[in-house]
């Protein structure tokens, strides 16, 4: 069973003026086996091209669009502009719309679970609702928006906590009328074999434990995979390798990270003549290539803000120096230091 969790997504439950702070954590994982296609030639790893299905050739990005098809072979273009326009408004919140009956609500509906959790000091709040859903066997129907997609979804309690269960939305779930299901009731069958039935499934009964129900195909897959391992049967896949992008100009980023923290704009012309000399540049640009990069954040995943962190850092600008002269020529001698820390020529 998946374990842990991380904050995907910040906001608060809404109903009539009721505001409950929460964060939205991953509820379920997917563990299926990941098959990867490698050319049996020379295990090199296959990838995807983007081709013209009638011509067969492959297109460059460039020349993508998006379309949406109303007949046959017959498309709408929607541009990037004419999305972003009608994307729903990220309000972050779980505004409740309505309450019903926990029983009322179809499994079919069900699609994919997340674990509610109070912050900013709303435990109170959040025992409150989830007291009175258990309380009143209700569950709570809502909106959300989450990344930008809105979706229905179920305010569920479940033990000490609040499920909220993305749901389909009604359109999207077929109806039975083209499904030939014998009628409701018990009059196609006889009390005999309802008895038989019923004592069956009185037999077969037992407690809900997760943990007796296991993926025996992964599971056999992986045992397969770990003995072929073991017995040296394994093969190495080298990945190809991405040439760098090649740039005329080195960014401090560290020093643009500080000033935009600290409100700056563009560099001033004041700090390109006070430029770090030539060996700082260069130390400067070595710590800034041996930095770890950052982990990539879906807006999914923060409401707010990310709260980024930096050692503090040595002045880029030598402004210990109380000799004007010698850091004017400090600057004059170091043009191309000057260009590295902010990115153009000193104007002196």
């Amino acid at each position: 069973m998946a374990t842990g969790s991380r904050t995907l997504w910040k906001g608060a439950i809404t109903f009539g003026l009721v505001h409950i702070p929460v964060g939205l954590h991953t509820a379920a994982t997917e563990e299926g086996v990941d098959f990867d296609w490698l050319d049996k030639r020379s295990m090199d790893p296959v990838g995807y091209k983007r081709v013209n299905k009638r011509t067969g050739r492959e297109i460059t990005k460039e020349n993508i669009v998006k379309g949406v098809e109303y007949e046959d072979d017959k498309y709408v273009i929607i541009s990037p502009e004419e999305i972003e326009a009608v994307f729903p408004k990220t309000t972050q919140t779980i505004s409740i719309e309505r309450f019903i009956e926990a029983n009322e609500l179809p499994f079919v509906f069900l699609e994919r679970p997340y674990y509610v959790a109070p912050i900013n000091k709303s435990d109170k709040v959040y025992t409150l609702l989830r007291e009175a859903l258990i309380s009143t066997g209700k569950i709570g129907l809502a909106k959300v928006v989450i990344a930008t997609k809105q979706h229905l979804a179920a305010l569920v309690p479940s033990g000490p906590a609040l499920v909220l269960s993305l749901l389909r939305w009604g359109d999207e779930v077929k109806t039975l009328d083209s499904l030939d299901l014998p009628a409701e009731g018990r009059k196609s069958v006889s009390a005999a074999e309802l008895k038989m039935a019923t004592q069956l499934v009185e037999e077969m009964s037992g407690k809900w434990n997760p943990a007796d129900f296991k993926d025996e195909f992964r599971i056999q897959v992986m045992k397969l995979v770990e003995k072929k391992a073991k017995a040296g049967e394994g093969k190495t896949v080298l990945e190809p390798e991405e040439e760098a992008p090649q740039s005329a100009d080195v960014i401090d980023l560290t020093a643009l990270l500080q000033r935009s923290l600290k409100g700056g704009g563009k560099p001033s012309d004041k700090s390109a003549t006070k430029a770090p000399a030539k060996q700082a540049s260069k130390a400067s640009a070595k710590s800034h290539r041996h930095r770890p990069s950052l982990p990539r954040e879906s807006p999914i995943l923060n409401a707010k803000p990310l709260d980024l962190q930096f050692p503090p850092q040595e002045p880029t600008c030598p402004t210990t120096n109380p000799n004007p002269a010698a850091r004017t020529a400090n600057a004059s001698a170091s043009p191309k230091s000057t260009r590295f820390a902010t990115g153009r020529r000193s104007s002196t």
